[in-house]
């Protein structure tokens, strides 16, 4: 077994164990591998270990990629995402994680894509404002779920978060929850939860993660020759 494959193996177990753990299956959980700064042939070689779902986050690196490997790979676009740029990725991506503003609703509307809502958890509601890193405020949610429920070709899959900073992650991602819940009363087939990555994957999961963005812990440390 290559370290990769090692590294890939120790993760799914570790996910296997967390969901068992929350008395949940390991099938309800999808890893996305984020691959963000790694060559086209680590890709591929995920690839042939059988990962289908890979997380990128800048373009064109991730539309570059998404060319040079198979059909059937799921392109998960997870980082934030200019309103300039939404038509070009919607051309190569499979999932957008990262919608947080009516803009860019408008931007993707008409495009066949399944979306995520980001939730900043860093913003609590009647608190002041933390450390952002990407998203709408909760209360901000439902308005933006409802514009895409109305679009025209997206598909409101549920919500995504990354845990705020300095602050503990089990209430976060209990709150992410709860907006999930909220989603789900405008979109109830929206039940997708994106949450958890490396270091807090298993209180993700815990709380209703449905998918896991895992990097370096599968991958090895980041290539900078990109």
């Amino acid at each position: 077994m290559t370290e990769l494959a090692d590294r890939l193996h120790g993760v799914q177990q570790r996910i296997a164990a967390a969901a068992r753990a929350a008395d949940r299956d390991p099938a309800e959980v999808t890893l996305v591998v984020v691959t963000k700064f790694q060559p086209v042939d680590l890709l591929q070689e995920l690839y042939d270990l059988g990962v289908r779902d890979f997380g990128e986050s800048r373009h064109p690196e991730a539309r570059d990629k998404a060319a040079a490997l198979p059909d059937d790979v799921v392109w998960h676009f997870i980082g934030q995402l200019q309103t300039n740029k939404a038509r070009q990725v919607a051309k190569y991506a499979d999932v957008i994680h990262s919608v947080d503003r009516i803009e860019l609703i408008e931007a993707l509307d008409g495009r066949e894509l399944d979306v995520l809502l980001q939730v900043d958890l860093g913003i609590p509601e009647g608190g002041s404002e933390g450390p952002s890193r990407g998203g709408a405020k909760p209360s901000a949610i439902p308005f933006l779920a409802g514009r895409i429920v109305e679009s025209d070709g997206l598909r409101l899959r549920g919500v995504m978060t990354v845990a705020p900073l300095g602050m503990p992650v089990v209430p976060a991602f209990s709150a992410l929850r709860m907006v999930s819940e909220r989603v789900r009363g405008v979109a109830p087939d929206a039940s997708w939860i994106s949450a958890g990555m490396s270091g807090d994957f298993r209180e993700a999961i815990a709380a209703g993660a449905t998918h896991v963005r895992i990097g370096s812990a599968v991958t090895g440390p980041r290539s900078t020759g990109l």
